[in-house]
């Protein structure tokens, strides 16, 4: 019930959809606290959804723990390792951050202000029910070659240009471009291409160098753009072609078995692939092995 819902598991799908509602709601509460007219208007109402969320994130956690211990794909054999396991999984360091926060004042000092921020972390709760996060960091980590060579073409701009600037500027703005570590806020924000226009070249060299530094920006911008919307979709593919390589699988003896079927649905549900996609990835794979097809 803890982990995604299935198709067809409506009690999964209950406690999914409930503890994402409570998480948004948690992150609109935490957000309205810092108005001051509406925290001091509402306050007690405040303190009271905290209490009850936190005890609710609270069973959930020793639930996640206590539950861990019949994963039976983690590669440990140990119920107590298992549940270390997820303790210290990146989930199981969110669940912890949850609530954290609620016990911190019992045994420290801590500003109201950083307590807030910390709750806000409850939105990576989603990740239970996403795969959003895991496809992004995955998408990297395959690209993770090209990336830090897009990387490094910033980095090598990013220094080469505010080096440049602080040369032609700094006799005719030397509040400006005092030094190179100061030059390297104007040359973020032109690679970034967001441009407050709060620092500005007014040589004309230095008009060049902006330029030129723009230009850069754009094309080592667009360049990771591109890196990680081509992973995203070689991901989807490795995916997809998995999900074909095990329905090969499944109909190479003519019979498509229970634990065949459930690791199909487990892609199916991965690639979010609606039924009627799912059936032609079937008749896809059928006409391209028609005896196996003929069998099933």
């Amino acid at each position: 019930m803890l982990e995604k819902a299935q198709p067809g598991d409506t009690a999964s799908l209950v406690v999914d959809r409930g503890l994402a509602f409570l998480i948004v709601a948690n992150v609109i509460a935490v957000t309205l606290e810092t108005v001051d007219e509406i925290y001091q208007a509402y306050a007690p109402a405040f303190t009271l959804f905290e209490i009850i969320s936190v005890i609710i994130f609270s069973i959930e956690y020793l639930l996640r723990i206590w539950v861990s211990a019949s994963n039976h794909t983690s590669r440990f054999d140990a119920p107590f390792r298992r549940r270390l396991s997820y303790m210290l999984s990146p989930s199981g360091m969110i669940d912890l951050l949850a609530i954290l926060p609620a016990f911190l004042p019992f045994f420290t000092s801590v500003d109201l202000r950083w307590l807030r921020i910390l709750r806000l972390l409850r939105m990576f709760k989603i990740s239970h029910y996403s795969s959003a996060l895991e496809d992004f960091f995955s998408a990297i980590y395959h690209e993770r070659t090209a990336f830090a060579g897009a990387l490094y073409l910033f980095c090598v701009t990013l220094f080469l240009s505010s080096a440049l600037m602080y040369l032609v500027e700094h006799s005719a703005q030397p509040e400006v471009f005092s030094s190179i570590p100061e030059t390297l806020w104007w040359s973020l924000i032109t690679l970034t291409t967001v441009g407050y226009g709060d620092v500005a070249p007014i040589t004309a060299i230095g008009k060049v160098i902006g330029g030129i530094t723009a230009f850069m920006g754009v094309c080592v911008v667009a360049l990771m753009t591109g890196i990680v919307a081509s992973a995203f979709s070689s991901q989807v593919s490795r995916r997809q072609d998995l999900l074909e390589a095990e329905i090969m699988n499944a109909l190479d003896d003519g019979v498509i078995t229970e634990d065949e079927l459930e690791k199909i649905t487990e892609l199916q549900n991965q690639l979010n692939l609606e039924d009627h996609h799912l059936k032609a990835i079937l008749e896809l794979v059928g006409q391209r092995n028609p005896q196996q097809s003929d069998k099933s």
